[in-house]
This record gives C-alpha cells, structure tokens and sequence, in this order.
C-alpha cells in the first residue's frame, strides 16, 4: 500500500496506510488547525485498501476537493483539499512517498544544520494520534529491522519477531501500538527534547518544560538520557531519574517526557504520543482489610480505548474501593492495573499525569470564578516555565470545548449542579489526561442534569478518552459502551454491554436486580458470571496479553518530581488562599468582628479600678494584692485560644477532597501546610494584637517592661499573640484529624475549656504534682506565665494559701519571659510537625509506599 505525502502551511506529514489520520482544530488529533472555519473534529484520511479517502465528520463548513464539497472521495497524489472554504480554507496538498525525501524531518540529523528548519517544523506539528491497535507489535518491530545499523559507536540491538508481551528485546513501549513518529540518529549528535523550538525533537506538551532532557551516546556505545531540570521530570520505566540526572539505556528501556514515550530500536528513536486512545484493564483485584475480610474480590475487566464505562451496584459492593484500586489511591493487595501494557502500580510516578480523578465532592474552591479557579489549578499543574499566555489559552481551549464559556467570570458556588461538574471536569481536563475516573458526577442532580452530565461524559469518551464513572443512576446507561455491575462482597456480577444486563440478570428493572442482590447476599453471583457466555465473550481473554516486562526499579529510591518549585508552589497557594478569604466577606467581618468583641469582655472586669498593678493601700500606703490582674489575663488568654482555634479548625478537613487530588498531581506537602500557616499565621497574630491592644490600654499598666523597655504595652500583647498562634496550629491538628466537619465544633469547645482550666488563674498549678507537669502541654499556661512576668504576677497576685511560694515560670526575669515565649512557640511547631505526619493519611496510597 502506498504512502501519502501531505503538506500544509510548511508542515509535512508522510502518511502510514495503516492508520486513519484525523484532521480538525482538537489540538489532540493527528493534524491540528488554528483556524476557525475548521471544525474540532473535521475529517479523516485513510486507505481502504485499493486507493485514499477523505471523509468529512459533519463538518460545519465543509471539506472541498476541486471546488466542490465532499462528503467522501478519492484522493491521491496532486490532489489539493481545502477546509471550511473552498478558496482560502486551509489547504492540504498531496504528494507521492518519494517526495518525503525532500522534507526536513525526513532527513537523516548528520544531513541537517544545528537548529535547521526542521526543528521549526516540528514545533509546530501538533502530536499525532495512535495508531489502529490491530496494526500491531509485528508492525512497528518489522519496520525496526528494516533501518540500516548504527555506526559502531552504537551497536545495534537485536529485535525478535513475536507478539505483545512476549518474552525478551524491546517490549511495547505503547501496548501493542505501532510507534507515532520515528526520529534517525546520527553518530556522536545530541537530540535534545523540549518545548522550545530550539529543541531538536519539539514536544508540543505542556507537561513538557522549554528544555526538558537529551539523549547521549556514550564512550562505550550505548545510549543515556540525560534530564535537563525539567519541572514534571523525566522517566526511564516509569520511574523519575534524579532532577539534572542520567540514566543509561537498555534495549527493553521507555522513556517518559510529558504525554510522549520513546524508545531505541536499532539506529533510531521511536517515538509514542499518547493521544488518549489507550487501553485499560484491571485483573485480579483483591482487596483485603483488618481481619482478613476481602472487600474486593478478584475483579477483573477490560477497558477498550475511547469509551465510556459505568460501575454500578448496591451499597457495600465495593465501588469506592474499586476507584481507589484503579486510580492508586489505595492499590490492590492483590492483581495489577495496566495502564495501555504499563503497570500503573510500579510506574505511578509518570501515569499519574495522564489520569484524571473527578471525585463526588467539588475539586474546587467555591468562592472563586470559574477562570480563576482554573487559573491557579493550571499555575500548580504547569512547569514553571509555562507563560501566562500559554496557560490561559489552555484554559480558554478547556472552557469552550465544555461550552462553559458564559460562566466563566461567575463564582463556582453560584452556579448548578451540573455545571459545577462541568467545572470539576474542566479542571483535570487541563492536562489532557488520556483515562479519566469519576465518582457518584450525578448524585443529587436531578434527571434532566444526570442526562446533561452522562453525555458530556460521552462525548469526553468520543473525543479519544477513555472514561470510567461509577454511578447509582441507571437511567442514562444505554449511553455507555460497557456496564460493570458489582455484587455485594465485592465481586463482578456482570461485564458487558448495558443493554444486554437486564437479560443477562433475568429481571425487567435494575430496582428488580438489586432487590435480588440483597435478598440473596449469600448467592454466588461471581460464580453465576464466570460459568456464562457473557463472561467468554467480553472478559475471558483479559490475562491474554502480558504486561511490559521492563525491570522497574524500587519506586522509593527517588521521589517523583513536582511540576513547580517549592517556593513557587508556595507563593500560589498563598495567592489562591488569599483570594478565597477576600471572596467570602462574611468569614472577613467575623475575623474583625470576633476579636473586638472578645477583647471588649475583658473591660467589664473591675473596670473601674483599671488596674494591672498593684493598687496602694490608702491607710498604710503599702501595696496590696491585686486579683483583677489574673482575672484580665484569663479572659484574654482563652478569647486568643477560641479565635486562633475557630479560624483553623475547619481549614483542613473543608479542602480534603482538593487536597487529596493535587497531591497526586504533584502538589508539595509541606507547601500546602506552610501556606495555611501563613496566612492563617498572619490573621490570627492580628487578632491576637487586636485583642491584647483593647484589653490592656485602657488599665494601668507597669511604666517599663522587661524586654522592650518602655513598650509595655506591646510586650503584653505578645504573649497573646503567640497563643493565638499556637492555637491555630492546634486547630490544624484536630482539622487534619476529624473525618468530617461537623467533628470539629465539638473538639474546639473541648480545646477552650481545657485552656482555661490549666492557665494557672483558677487554681495554683505550680507545686501541684501531675496536673503541674501537664499544663506544660498547654499553650495558654505559657502565654498567661509569658505575660505575668512582665506584670510580675508572683507580687501582684501571690499564693493566698502560701505567699512564699511563687511559680517559677511568672518569676520577673528576662529569663523567665524568654522561657514562656520559646515553649509557646515550640509548642506550634511540634504541632505543624503532626499535622504534616497526619496529612500524609490523605495521599495516595502509591505514593507513601
């Protein structure tokens, strides 16, 4: 069969009979359009075996040959087609296979100048879609053998004949893929990989940085990739190497850039673009919890590429444990997902960038736009040398294709149901994920929006993606091209079509199939599966092809890149945070409002006298003990507890299900963490200075201080400061520990209490054997102590029971002060420190281990 050679606006494509090439302004399919008079999917070249079509997909504007408008044709060398107009639509010409020689990419690199226009060239060719998997590993090894050998600095490496998975040489680096584009090597040159025209192969990838990596012959005649300091980093078998690193390459060796895969066959590089359209399967998953109760029990299935799969079945089936199996998030005990051939488990640290997650809850911020919602994700997603511009049309591109394009500049909260899921799919559609997951998209939307939600599934599926949503609706099934049915137990109870279930089951209503799962819970409905013809036709074949057999190393010698630096993770979340607090003005005038008016209780103390000093006695003209010191310091010490506490305590527990995603995306931990501390930091120290400010000024007050001299004043509100502090880092702890919110209300009253048992203004703790030694947990014995030695508590309010004895920790010493204030802080830190061991609980399961 001959090859077509196929140019427009400078780019050439020489076209494989094999395959079917589709044109259209999806920047995802083989030969992209910036144009809009092109449709997203427009048209299709392929050959039927005798001569070359083109057929038009229901353009809007039309696909023309000769001037006419064609709905399919003949077409061949000479042959000029223009799209969306017939005068001065884009135009493609074609050409014989010889004519290939003459083009830039064609040529071997030795015959090429440093930066020539091939590079250019390349740059802007968008990535081409794979291959019709039935053209098989036979293929694409054919083809390898026909190349010439390398020169001798490279020995060529022999490549069997044999089918998917066999045995030794170079496995599919693609499932059972034919490679995308093949790149010729020449002796001793470098070709260096990136998004940058500059590069020598041009990845047009936004995972992908401006330099990201370059392979390298090295002395001894084989082949290293070399990482550049890319941002997503680079992969050899799925596993990063070190971030400016290297790694020797064997025969049976992948390496992952962004969305592409390449591999050395012989003399040359074979390079894999991942477009979407890939295979997915899960085999023999078994799940086993404490006790040794199987929760899953040896599911298997597999996913076609481009389509649209449901799971379904009661509560207690497994469902949510199936997802976490599939998606990482809590792998397997037992059996393996693969990912197109490629162990998702084992090369989770490059696959996690190609998987979508949309989980039931919003992965969103909800007082934020939609724009700018997606703005920040695409900051934290993006390598760092992403531009604005880049990022934005990204996003653009996102919004139009899920016609979200009106809403854009509305709030996320003030939009519907249906529409916010749109929003959530937007969000992880951003980097083109190939195989998105979703869970429950449809509760609680009623029918019309669950119809809304299930065909913009279809059509994510139809547009080269495969999709897996588990779902309770069964009303809008019959769109899906596979159903997976779970049994209670955990086990498959049917695989196959949806609209062969019902018969499959026997019943006329899935109101009727699920009556039968619970009034028969013992029935062995697996067994029922696997003894049927259903289970030969659509599942028995699933351990046919074995998975790539590249030695993996162990996936914890080196942690997976992030996309951004930590700092300029940083720096984005604490903008994101920002803008959220500035969103809700009801959370901004309760943190202005709540201090105020826990400051303003303290004046009602023995306000007349206004004293924090000790008064003198008018008949002997000595001083006296002033009790109303203790009492004021009470007061102020728990109102800083409860708002350090209240700001934080929903924080973390409110954001878990966004968390959780942009962990596995890359997000830095101790970045989130610092980020919330910050901000939270930095409003609740205000607080703090608000409440001591009011609480203090209006009393008479020691003339000097301790530590800052004559700002007395300031030196009291430190200690109040510092609690509010610690006490928001506490709110943290119990915000990362509760499962839902609703936990989190009683635990701060609790918190409250507690602090104002053990400020030692109630009852004498020091001497107190046991209790004295457990106020020392407490943030707000240290910063009651921390203030009374400025006032000298030990003078103005001494033990009425034993005035000599005096608590070591309010003696009037600079040293004393200095103690307080170190324990109040380090008793902070030690809590961001749990907090940050507690966060780890709500990450994928894969990446801890």
């Amino acid at each position: 069969m001959p090859e077509l050679v196929l140019e427009t606006n400078g780019r050439t494509w020489t076209l494989d009979p094999s395959r079917t090439y589709t044109l259209g302004r999806d920047p995802q399919g083989d030969i992209a359009f910036d144009d809009a008079r092109v449709s997203w999917r427009h048209a299709t070249v392929s050959h039927n075996g005798r001569s070359w079509l083109i057929e038009d997909h229901g353009s809007t504007n039309g696909t023309f040959v000769r001037g006419q408008r064609v709905q399919q044709t003949e077409i061949g060398p000479g042959s000029a087609v223009h799209l969306g107009n017939a005068t001065d639509g884009p135009c493609l010409n074609l050409s014989a296979a010889a004519a290939a020689a003459a083009a830039p990419q064609a040529q071997p690199y030795a015959a090429q100048g440093a930066g020539a226009g091939w590079a250019g060239q390349q740059a802007q060719q968008p990535p081409a879609a794979q291959p019709d998997p039935q053209a098989g590993w036979q293929h694409a090894q054919a083809q390898a053998q026909a190349q010439a050998p390398l020169a001798a600095a490279i020995p060529q490496q022999p490549v069997p004949q044999q089918g998917p998975g066999g045995g030794a040489g170079a496995p599919p680096a693609y499932g059972d893929r034919s490679p995308t584009t093949f790149h010729q090597f020449s002796l001793g040159r470098v070709m260096r990989i990136g998004r940058a025209l500059e590069n020598d192969l041009v990845v047009s990838d936004l995972q992908v940085s401006r330099n990201h990596a370059e392979f390298h012959a090295t002395p001894d005649g084989r082949m290293e990739i070399r990482d550049l300091g890319s941002h997503n980093g680079t992969y050899v078998n799925g596993q990063p190497i070190t971030k400016g690193g290297s790694a020797t390459l064997g025969p049976t060796d992948i390496v992952g850039v962004g969305h592409s895969t390449f591999r050395i066959v012989g003399d040359r590089l074979e390079e894999f673009v991942d477009t979407g359209e890939v295979s997915f399967s899960a085999r023999h998953l078994t799940v086993t919890v404490d006790g040794g109760k199987q929760i899953l029990k040896d599911v298997s299935f597999g996913v076609p590429e481009k389509s649209l799969i449901a799971v379904i079945g009661p509560s207690g089936s497994g469902k949510s444990t199936l997802l976490k199996a599939l998606t990482g998030y809590r792998p397997a005990d037992q059996g393996e997902v693969l990912y197109d051939n490629r162990n998702l488990y084992k090369q989770f640290a490059e696959l996690r960038q190609r998987i979508g997650l949309v989980p039931q809850d919003d992965i969103l911020h909800k007082e934020l736009t939609v724009k700018k919602a997606l703005k920040y994700a695409a900051k934290l997603r993006f390598p760092a040398d992403t531009t604005g511009a880049e990022r934005d049309a990204r996003i653009d591109e996102v919004l139009r294709e899920l016609k979200l394009d009106p809403h854009k500049d509305k709030k996320v909260t003030s939009l519907s149901g249906g529409q916010r899921k749109r929003v959530s799919v937007a969000l992880e559609l951003l980097t083109k994920p190939s195989l998105i997951f979703l869970d429950e998209p449809t509760s609680g939307l009623d029918p019309g929006m669950d119809r809304d939600v299930m065909t913009l599934l279809r059509g994510l599926a139809d547009d080269g993606r495969t999709v897996l949503v588990v779902t309770h609706s069964v009303a809008e099934l019959a769109i899906c091209d596979k159903l997976l049915v779970m049994a209670p137990g955990g086990s498959v109870a049917y695989f196959g079509p949806p609209e062969e279930a019902l018969n499959f089951f026997g019943y006329e209503s899935w109101a009727d199939v699920f009556s039968a799962f619970e009034n028969y819970r013992d029935y062995d409905w697996a067994g029922r599966w696997k003894g049927s013809q259903h289970y030969q036709m659509y599942a028995a074949d699933i351990d046919a092809v074995a998975p790539q057999s590249a030695a993996v190393p162990p996936p914890q010698a080196i942690r997976p890149p992030k996309p951004q630096a930590w700092g300029s993770q940083l720096l984005t979340l604490i903008r994101r945070y920002v803008s959220v607090i500035v969103s809700d003005k009801g959370f901004l005038a309760l943190t202005v409002i709540l201090p105020a008016v826990l400051g303003a209780v303290s004046l009602l103390i023995d306000h007349e006298k206004g004293l924090l000093v000790n008064p003198i006695n008018s008949r002997t003209h000595l001083p006296t003990p002033n009790g109303t010191a203790t009492t004021v310091l009470l007061i102020l010490a728990v109102g800083a507890c409860f708002a350090g506490a209240a700001n934080s305590v929903r924080e973390l527990i409110k954001e878990r299900v966004i968390y959780e995603r942009e962990r596995a995306t890359g997000l830095s931990r101790s970045a989130y963490l610092m980020s919330k501390v910050v901000v939270l930091g930095l409003i609740t120290v205000l607080q703090g200075l608000m409440v001591g400010l009011i609480g203090f000024s209006s009393r008479e007050i020691p003339g000097k201080g301790l530590v800052l001299g004559s700002a007395t004043l300031f030196e009291l509100c430190l200690p109040i400061m510092a609690l509010g502090f610690t006490s928001m880092m506490v709110g943290l702890v119990i915000s990362s520990l509760v499962k839902t919110a609703e936990k989190t209300m009683p635990l701060l009253v609790m918190f409250a209490i507690i602090q104002v048992v053990f400020t030692g203004c109630l009852f004498t703790l020091h001497g107190t054997l046991g209790v004295n030694e457990f106020s020392y947990l407490m943030p707000s014995r240290w910063a009651v102590a921390g203030a009374g030695t400025t006032l000298d508590l030990n003078n103005i309010a001494p033990n009425v029971d034993d005035p000599t004895s005096t608590d070591p920790l309010w003696d009037h010493t600079v040293s004393a002060w200095s103690l307080d204030m170190a324990a109040l802080l380090a008793l902070g830190v030690i809590c961001g420190f749990l907090v940050a061991r507690f966060l780890r609980r709500h990450e994928p399961e894969v990446m801890r281990k």
